[in-house]
């Protein structure tokens, strides 16, 4: 652990918490830490220990009073890397962010230098360490000498991953594989190796004191004990892993225990997750445009689906249209939706199996796209530029619907809102009268023969007077209003 001096007002604080400190930065001025508040930045010196992080910003001769931000209660923290720049800006990827629901604001801290981020990934990586054990304390409400045991095991981690820095000059260290609480938080099935060592851990304490209940006290246990509880049996010749092992404390010599079954569970589903991410990186596209066509030539069968349906609606084929709204009024009357359901996931899941057998040991067939033609820097600022005013139309749009709902409400074009509250009485009636099957059947009625035949004129009259009723409610008033203003008008009302 570190020996570098810390300040009086921090030895206070953490003397009184029982915290040891396991790493120190920015004491030197080549390698500074900075904390982001707003746009302004501090420079000073992180601390870390095993319960908190604290921050000491850097006055003119001495260190101004600590900021502690807790890693052993459960404040839903988060910390995860951050993207900081001048005046607020997301540039260089070379800061941590911590956020948990005692902070008014995350805090984002720093840690600055001229290539990569290897000082942040470190950083990272000791802080979510700390912040996993506890979580771990505390989920499993671990207590004790079992709790000292865990807070050891990320201590001697993080001892570890110091000592490789100091030895090795390589800066392409994975910090995490080296750490056993961020490895469980990233394996698959990690939660299941924590759980399997809470369990190992609360059934070994119950026999230390089942041990200190029956002596009467504390005892020492010999060296051939102490090598047997690792696991180790001396005389034995039998090779045959079949054969009952023996039983020492959870372990079982000679068998597998149950934390070695988790670890090589988890060890199996990372390679399946290696092979998966491996592809998945390998169909990743660069272009907007290029992810748009891949996007459009997956979404093709759902596509054409929604074609069918909209020229079932519109009755392009009146005798398809008619056959099918029969079919679907008889399934709804009888009740056979979840059925009709039911069937339409067995047929897929049918479909699935029967390709999986037709395509055994044939190639992977591969999903063919047309590449969109290429664009230069203008054209692609002139395709950023239409999407970005297409996003403003739809959002301008939403905000006039939502504030006209806000008229209808506030009854500020009372014929309109009468009319809105008497269609939202009569449709409260229905929804307590009426059965859901019959309601089901008559919206389905209603928007399959919107578009028939016998009712097209109708529905075009019907559809008209809406959009005149629509276009005829005004939009509630919008104040547009600085902070400045804000905060004028709160100190006039105090």
């Amino acid at each position: 652990m570190k020996s570098q001096s810390e300040s009086s007002l921090l030895s206070a604080v953490r003397s009184t918490r029982g915290e040891k400190v396991l790493e120190v930065d920015g004491t030197v001025t080549t390698q500074p830490v900075l904390e982001h508040v707003g746009i302004s930045t501090w420079p000073g010196r992180l601390i870390l220990t095993d319960h908190a992080l604290y921050f000491e910003a850097l006055r003119v001769v001495s260190y101004d009073k600590p900021k502690r931000y807790d890693l052993s209660d459960d404040l839903n923290q988060t910390v995860k890397p951050e993207l900081t720049g001048p005046w607020g800006t997301r540039l260089f990827d070379k800061a941590v962010l911590y956020k948990s629901i005692s902070l008014s604001e995350p805090a984002i801290i720093e840690f600055p230098e001229l290539k990569g981020h290897t000082r942040r990934d470190y950083w990272l990586a000791v802080i979510r360490e700390i912040l996993y054990v506890h979580r771990f304390i505390n989920k499993f409400h671990i207590t004790g000498i079992e709790k000292d045991d865990a807070l050891s095991k990320a201590i001697l981690g993080i001892l570890r991953v110091q000592a490789i820095q100091e030895i090795s000059s390589s800066s392409t260290v994975c910090f995490e594989s080296l750490l056993m609480f961020n490895l469980c938080d990233q394996l698959p099935g990690g939660d299941l190796i924590l759980e399997t060592l809470a369990n190992m851990s609360s059934s070994r304490g119950l026999d230390w004191g089942n041990n200190i209940v029956a002596s009467g006290g504390m005892y020492s246990i010999s060296a051939l004990t102490t090598v047997s509880n690792l696991g180790v049996m001396f005389g034995s010749s039998s090779n045959n892993p079949s054969e009952a092992g023996l039983i020492v404390g959870e372990l079982a010599v000679g068998e597998m225990s149950s934390l070695e079954r988790a670890v090589k569970e988890s060890r199996e589903n990372y390679k399946k997750v290696v092979l998966a991410q491996e592809t998945v990186n390998g169909v990743k596209a660069d272009g907007i445009d290029t992810n748009l066509a891949v996007m459009k030539e997956l979404l093709l069968p759902v596509m054409e689906v929604g074609k069918w349906l909209l020229s079932l609606v519109y009755w392009d084929d009146p005798l398809k249209s008619l056959l099918f709204s029969l079919i679907s009024t008889f399934i709804i009357f009888r009740g056979w939706l979840g059925y009709t359901l039911a069937l339409t996931l067995v047929l897929i899941a049918i479909f699935m199996v029967v390709t999986r057998f037709c395509n055994q040991g044939r190639p992977l067939v591969e999903l063919k796209v047309m590449a969109p033609p290429p664009m230069n820097t203008m054209e692609q600022l002139l395709a950023v530029q239409n999407a970005i005013s297409q996003a403003e139309q739809l959002v301008q749009d939403g905000n006039i619907v939502l504030l006209k709902f806000r008229a209808l409400l506030l009854s500020i074009f009372p014929q309109a809102s009468d009319r809105f509250a008497a269609l939202l009485v009569f449709v409260a009636l229905i929804l307590a009268l009426v059965p859901s099957k019959y309601m089901l059947l008559v919206v389905f009625l209603e928007t399959f023969t919107r578009y028939s035949p016998l009712r097209k004129a109708s529905t075009e009259r019907w559809m008209r007077r809406l959009r005149e009723w629509w276009f005829s409610i005004p939009a509630a008033p919008v104040v547009l209003e600085t902070q400045r203003q804000k905060e004028k008008d709160a100190k006039k009302r105090k």
